[in-house]
């Protein structure tokens, strides 16, 4: 039988790791995977293990921040991988990321905390990445963006198109002076525009209010590279408006030639992120692959 068959297949039997298991359980993993074998070099030097629902996951120290890696039963061929860029515990279920975690997907995230997608950040994501490669994931990432972590997926894809293989936008920052500068009919924040702009390195709020590098301002290396777009959106959403954010990236991305599918929720605001049945997101990322 094809091997990418049989584990597909395999993929439908495991057990849920939601079944019987307490997802914020972080005891110490049983001794069950290569990783642990001593015959077998690490691939994740100095990890701590513990247990992410109901999966192996390696934490470890890269560039000042922790990074995780959350581990398949069976890796799908390839070593695919979803990286989470901010707020990996929210809405978890209703991502697709742990039915892709059955499916034979890694899962990462990189711990920088409310940085906003800021230079420093990005840095850390490239430390991250080489990382993550020299442990024997795949050379392209599907990146997931919830709300603010939408700056954080953008920027890094623009600056490393060739290392991304798609981007899952939730409810996406697609423009900061949107949220938190709230410029625009959104709330805005003006805590995290305070903070944004020390992150960035702004002198002035002038300063940021022209600045070029948001994510609606570098689709075109995206679109060059044929990464593929989702966004999943609540079209009540005030906190990050619509029309400031996905509405603009659709419609330069298209004009760019890429390829974007946007998901409207009728009646909804910010939250919930993600969909009851987060179906298409996991076809969507595995078609991205070029699964199914």
């Amino acid at each position: 039988m094809n091997r990418a068959l049989w584990l597909g297949l395999a993929g439908l039997v495991i057990a849920s790791p939601l079944l019987g298991t307490d997802p914020t359980d972080s005891s110490t993993a049983p001794a069950t995977t290569a990783a642990q074998d001593p015959s077998t070099p690490a691939p994740w030097p100095g990890a701590r293990q513990d247990r992410w629902r109901g999966f192996v996951r390696h934490r470890f120290t890269v560039d000042g921040a922790t990074g995780w890696v959350v581990e398949p039963r069976q890796a799908a061929p390839g070593k695919p991988w979803t990286w989470c860029l901010e707020f990996p515990d929210a809405f978890t279920e209703r991502t697709g990321v742990l039915q892709l975690l059955e499916q034979g997907f890694h899962h990462v995230h990189l711990e920088v905390g409310n940085t906003f997608g800021s230079p420093r950040a990005l840095e850390q994501f490239d430390a991250f990445y080489q990382a993550l490669r020299r442990g024997g994931l795949g050379p392209r990432a599907a990146l997931v963006g919830i709300s603010r972590g939408g700056l954080y997926a953008y920027r890094w894809a623009a600056r490393h198109p060739e290392r991304v293989a798609c981007i899952y936008g939730d409810a996406p920052v697609c423009d900061f002076k949107s949220w938190p500068g709230g410029k625009g009919t959104g709330k805005g924040s003006p805590g995290d525009w305070t903070q944004l702009q020390r992150h960035y390195g702004f002198a002035t709020e002038a300063e940021a209010l022209v600045f070029t590098g948001n994510p609606v301002d570098q689709l075109a290396p995206l679109a060059k590279a044929k990464v593929r777009l989702l966004h999943v959106v609540g079209d009540t959403d005030d906190v990050v408006p619509v029309a400031e954010n996905t509405a603009v990236v659709a419609s330069r991305y298209r004009a760019l030639g890429g390829r974007m599918e946007v998901i409207h929720k009728p009646g909804v605001g910010h939250h919930p992120h993600g969909l009851d049945d987060p179906a298409p997101a996991v076809a969507f990322v595995r078609e991205s692959f070029g699964t199914r």
